[in-house]
């Protein structure tokens, strides 16, 4: 083989030119376009969607934790086709003995178990799920139906046809869970120190699921995780509960006057106009009726237009507060009821909270359209139209930790603004739960920051995503993937969407089109019900911004953000001119000449043969090849006058040239941020787009030219693409300090719920 004759490539060359279509289109991995859903990404001149209308009796029985129900349903059928049957949604069978969702779920035997963990491998022996008493039609007749775990079909006599209605009526019961010891959205809470119960009632009725123009009826089995896909209605409610109850629930209470004194009465209209929050029920009010319990009921009559869904919470130990908030002219009321175990936290934040949530998100997405909004004091975190339940409670002297108050603060953020994803922007959080988790959890964030400046948010800055990011690809999901495939649920589901929806905002689009895009998003699809296909569309129609590849990378793939610095080349043309060139020749040669030796022989050789002896010198003992001759400027000048006006002001600009080589460690293409810092102390940051990779995915190489010379270069310093490995990202290279610290293993409070010895309670403490 001759030398350095290369036979082949290397693996690196090969890999390099491997081409992985990360700036094709998405066009085979999206549904096709129709009458239904343009290309455009809006609903199309064809669009439909199934209107499930109620009207139900419940009770709460306080003395044996069961529900009992009666419900009437109206269902239009807006879809061109006829249906033979219709199916019903039983999300209570999930806590049946014999689910799927025990069945499938898997456990392990520790070394050292708690009571909790033993007895998800146990089992609990609660005798959960729907119990289905009867079904009938509008006059009364039975009709045939089948449960199939959780979902239940009924059987219609004839095929109801396009534009039709059918009215039917089901009856049921369910024995309520502990949430405490079953975990679960909805539930009961026991407090033993009074002998009282909270309930939040969820998932509570047979509900209609969702037939579709995508998939037609929505028939996942409810599982745990994927939540849910409903269709919208009117709702009327009438909740029978313990007389000294107090119930929070979708919509707008009918018969204030028939379950609320006079005193509740005058102070719910004063809230209605009120700048901060009146307290309807005080402390002191559900403190006496912890001790003096009703034994007779009342019914407390709700009315919701235009929800999915319907939830409530019932107790006697309710605080409850209100304000009104204006929202593009009309005034909405924001309300929180908690029990005693909440305060101070929840009388000073809840309410607060719920009203700033409403501006934020209304006005980034759609003026808030419901009357209501309410946050519920739980022990836990659950959303549901006009309601939701959220926790953090003080430890008992009522002092708390920063992270029990910023994450009570979050958890209203979060599911407050759950009212605009997915309960008016209603996607199918069964099958995408990324599409009301993830964009909710992106709105969250820009609500925090405008709570508080520096809020410290767990989610939505790109840089919190990394330690996801470079993790283990064993234990990742690709965004889209289904609800109960998704591996770390938080960092798939919340954090990687919300971060991905960050850099398009702050890097990609830049503000003002991501923001008129993600608008035009929320309008389109409101009281509406998208698919991922309708948000990626409409994102790319309002903007003119292709964002093709950037879906691929973040949503379809594991792929991480590792853009290396390689290697920086500092280059100077060649002036021409003898004085500039000889005199940089002459200082690399005297670079090149300088090693170990020489530097040793300066003292260990005190003369060479030549020193000592004259004899020995010729012409090139004194001959200076770098000196400027008279045939060296005469040269330069006959140079300097071939060129014309505009290439000898080139020559003399003074242009410092850097060429730059990046490589694509992560597979994920993005711009290319560069922080150019100056010998003179200034900086720039010169942005990229991440078309730079369209040609080679791997790496590239670009010049740069600058007028002054370059001391130091950052790749992407405000750590906004989310790389993962940021000691790569310097030239010179830059060593990034880190530490680490030794810690005792403790047992941490319950979730939401403050730590004992907080600095709160410490500065008490010193106090007294």
């Amino acid at each position: 083989m001759l030398a350095g004759f290369v036979l082949g490539a290397s693996a690196q060359e090969k890999e390099e030119n491997v081409y992985k279509r990360k700036f094709e289109q998405l066009d085979q991995e999206l549904r096709s376009p129709n009458v239904y859903r343009t290309a455009s990404g809006a609903p199309g001149h064809q669009y439909w969607q199934q209107q499930a209308d109620y009207s139900i009796d419940v009770s709460v029985n306080d003395d044996n934790q069961t529900v009992t129900g009666s419900e009437t349903i109206t269902y239009t059928n807006n879809s061109p086709d006829q249906l033979p049957y219709l199916w019903i949604q039983l999300d209570q069978n999930m806590r049946a003995i014999d689910s799927d969702t025990y069945s499938t779920g898997t456990s392990t035997i520790l070394d050292q178990m708690t009571i909790k963990s033993l007895r998800e491998v146990i089992g609990y022996g609660f005798d959960g799920g729907h119990k289905i008493k009867k079904v009938v039609d509008e006059a009364g007749q039975p009709l045939p139906y089948t449960i199939n775990k959780t979902m239940m079909r009924v059987d219609l006599p004839k095929p109801l046809q396009s534009g039709e209605k059918i009215t039917f009526s089901i009856d049921w019961m369910y024995n309520i869970n502990d949430r405490d010891l079953m975990g679960g959205r909805g539930g009961f809470e026991y407090f033993p120190e009074d002998g009282n119960y909270l309930y939040t009632i969820t998932q509570w009725f047979p509900r209609m699921a969702v037939y579709s123009d995508y998939q037609g009826w929505q028939n996942k089995q409810f599982m745990g995780n994927g939540e849910f896909a409903l269709p919208f209605g009117d709702y009327d409610v009438r909740i029978t509960v313990p007389a000294d109850h107090i119930v929070a629930a979708t919509g707008v209470l009918q018969n204030t006057n028939e379950v609320l004194t006079g005193e509740q009465l005058r102070l719910f209209e004063q809230s209605k106009t009120a700048d901060k929050p009146v307290v309807i029920v005080s402390q002191k009010e559900a403190e006496r009726k912890e001790r003096q319990k009703a034994k007779d009921t009342k019914t407390w009559v709700y009315h919701a237009d235009s929800v999915r869904d319907f939830a409530f919470g019932s107790s006697r130990k309710y605080i409850w507060d209100a304000m009104g908030v204006e929202i593009d002219g009309k005034t909405i009321m924001a309300m929180s009821y908690y029990p005693k175990e909440a305060n101070p936290l929840y009388g000073q934040f809840s309410t607060e909270v719920v009203a700033h949530t409403l501006r934020v998100y209304s006005k980034y997405t759609i003026p808030y359209p419901y009357p209501v909004a309410i946050s519920v004091e739980a022990s836990n975190g659950m959303e549901y139209p006009m309601i939701c339940f959220n926790y953090g409670r003080p430890a008992k002297d009522g002092t708390y930790s920063e992270r029990t108050k910023y994450g009570m603060i979050s958890v209203i953020i979060h599911e407050v603004g759950h009212n605009f994803f997915p309960m008016i922007i209603n996607s199918d959080e069964r099958q995408w739960t990324w599409m009301d988790e993830g964009l909710n959890t992106f709105m969250q964030f820009l609500a925090e920051q405008e709570w508080q400046r520096d809020y410290p948010s767990s989610r939505g800055p790109a840089h919190k995503i990394v330690p996801y990011m470079k993790s283990s690809k064993d234990t990742q999901r690709p965004i889209m993937t289904n609800s109960e495939q998704v591996l770390q649920f938080g960092n798939n589901a919340y954090g990687k969407p919300a971060a991905a929806l960050n850099i398009l905002r702050e890097t990609v689009m830049g503000r003002e089109l991501f923001d008129f895009a993600f608008k035009t998003y929320a309008q389109r699809w409101a009281f509406k019900h998208p698919t991922p296909e309708d948000f990626f569309r409409t994102m790319e129609d309002a903007s003119a911004v292709d964002l093709d590849w950037y879906w691929k990378g973040w949503f379809y793939t594991t792929d991480h953000v590792d853009i290396a610095l390689e290697d920086v080349k500092y280059l100077r043309m060649n002036t021409q001119d003898p004085k500039v060139e000889k005199a940089m020749a002459r200082e690399l040669a005297e670079r090149e000449a300088n090693h170990i030796a020489r530097t040793r022989n300066q003292q260990a050789v005190p003369q060479t043969a030549v020193e000592s002896n004259s004899a020995l010198k010729d012409f090139y003992n004194s001959y200076d090849e770098f000196a400027v001759t008279k045939e060296d400027q005469k040269a330069y000048r006959e140079y300097l006058n071939s060129l014309s006006k505009e290439e000898r002001d080139l020559l003399n600009a003074g242009y410092h040239f850097y060429q730059l080589t990046l490589r694509n460690k992560g597979g994920l293409v993005m711009p290319v941020i560069i922080q150019w810092n100056y010998q003179d102390g200034t900086s720039e940051i010169q942005r990229i787009p991440a078309e730079i990779w369209r040609l080679n995915e791997n790496k590239v190489t670009k010049a740069f030219t600058k007028k002054k010379l370059v001391e130091s270069i950052v790749i992407d310093p405000l750590r906004e693409t989310a790389d993962t490995d940021e000691s790569n990202n310097y030239w010179p290279e830059n060593i990034q300090p880190s530490r680490f610290d030794l810690f005792k293993e403790k047992q941490g409070a319950p979730r939401g719920t403050s730590p004992a010895n907080n600095p709160m309670q410490q500065s008490r403490s010193r106090r007294n």
